[in-house]
């Protein structure tokens, strides 16, 4: 374990924060940071969505830290600065959802290692939800859980759905799963895209902020899906769909105008959830955690809340 880089001035987070270099099981090299290691409340590990990294959550750290919890985060394999699958590093490649969960495990282990506070909760955003819906069905020592717009289900269109499923399952027979998914490319959204029509936030000052991090540090972002990256996506929303809903207390956080991941799973999922909550957040996009000042307030508020009932 080695100090790695790490943007503050651009994460806007607590001060003191750091990121560490560690290594998965498998070799791979992936990015942890941590914020407010002294906190009295317990590690809040924040699993971040596809295209995420570390200093994107350097604001939800300081919502955290001022109700009392430390926040450890990572760059997830083929994001941010971790190690990338393919010589093009703005393709968002996985072979199999499972290695993410490897990466997870080496963040936990550091956890552990370096003493920090517990208990240990699990906040989790879009692809991070499916990733620690997963980690719950493993049984990871989180005392509760607060997702936000969990990826449950890829949002596609039904009569797109069995091209999908059989181009993706192609491109692994065949050996072209690197290439983009159809419709998708090395451009990064927040750079391309104007705010206003944006799918992420209704917030230009938090839209700004992203921006600002994407044009400060280009090193950090990521374009399109791979094919590959889909196939896997679509087996492990396919294969959670399946299970349980774990015994874990759990909230999801979701806005009333998202279009980013499907909404039906998400439904369908918390209305079998014997310990859980959909809170329905009006007018707010996929980035609840991105968006209005007063949306905020309420997603933390109401993180806070379920995690102090679950010390």
């Amino acid at each position: 374990m080695t100090d790695a880089p790490f943007f503050n001035a651009v994460a806007e987070g607590p001060q003191g924060g750091r990121a560490v270099w560690l290594t998965a099981a498998d070799g791979v090299k992936i990015r942890a940071g941590l914020w407010n290691p002294q906190a009295t409340h317990g590690t809040v590990f924040l699993l971040p969505g596809r295209t995420e990294y570390i200093e994107k959550y350097g604001r939800a750290a300081t919502d955290l830290a001022q109700r009392g919890y430390a926040t450890l985060t990572l760059d997830w394999r083929g994001q941010g600065l971790a190690a990338r699958a393919l010589p093009d590093r703005l393709v968002g490649h996985v072979d199999d959802f499972a290695e993410f969960q490897t990466d997870l495990d080496a963040v936990l282990t550091y956890a552990r290692a370096q003493g920090l506070p517990e208990p240990y909760y699990l906040m989790a955003h879009s692809m991070g939800g499916c990733i620690g819906l997963r980690a719950l069905l493993r049984g990871l020592p989180f005392q509760a859980a607060m997702f936000s717009a969990p990826m449950w289900g890829i949002l596609i269109a039904a009569w797109m759905r069995p091209l999908a499923v059989a181009l993706s399952t192609a491109s692994r027979w065949f050996s072209f799963d690197g290439r983009y998914a159809p419709g998708t490319g090395a451009k990064t959204y927040v750079l391309d895209s104007p705010f206003l029509g944006n799918s992420l936030t209704t917030d230009a000052e938090m839209w700004d902020y992203m921006r600002q991090q994407a044009m400060a540090q280009p090193d950090l972002v990521l374009g399109g899906p791979s094919l590959g990256w889909l196939k896997a996506a679509l087996s492990e929303c396919h294969a959670l769909m399946l299970e349980p809903s774990p015994a874990v207390a759990a909230v999801v956080a979701l806005g009333t105008q998202e279009k980013i991941v499907d909404v039906g799973p998400i439904h369908a999922r918390m209305a079998r959830w014997p310990d859980g909550r959909l809170d329905l957040y009006p007018a707010a996009e996929h980035e609840v955690i991105m968006e209005r000042p007063a949306t905020r307030a309420r997603f933390f508020d109401s993180a806070a809340e379920l995690f102090s009932k679950h010390r």
